[in-house]
């Protein structure tokens, strides 16, 4: 099922106000990516808010989901939950020590 643009941007309106403003948004078969500074943490998937697992974000005990069929499972994250800030800079610094990591070893 497809997302609802009005549900992506109460996502980006709640984001906005919590002070994350340095994201982007790439629509794909229905649904919508989010980028913070070119790193894809998260995404509107069946019009709910998902970020991508990390290390980081374990100890918030989010609801585990699967985008779409054949994908690694991501955190359900309610947009005007209080750590919401904390769980995407949590994920942005996580998945970037990731790349720096695959890139290293590819040097």
């Amino acid at each position: 099922m497809a997302s609802e643009k009005e549900f992506l941007n109460y996502v980006l309106d709640v984001l906005s106000v919590k002070g994350i403003n340095d994201f982007s948004v790439r629509p794909m078969m229905g649904e919508y990516l989010i980028y913070k500074n070119g790193i894809y943490f998260g995404g509107i998937f069946d019009n709910a808010f998902l970020v991508k697992k990390t290390i980081s974000n374990e100890k918030f005990n989010l609801s585990e989901i699967t985008p779409y069929p054949g994908a690694k499972l991501m955190y359900e994250v309610e947009p005007e939950s209080v750590d919401i800030c904390e769980i995407i800079a949590n994920a942005c610094a996580d998945l970037t020590k990731k790349q720096i990591k695959i890139e290293n070893k590819s040097i």
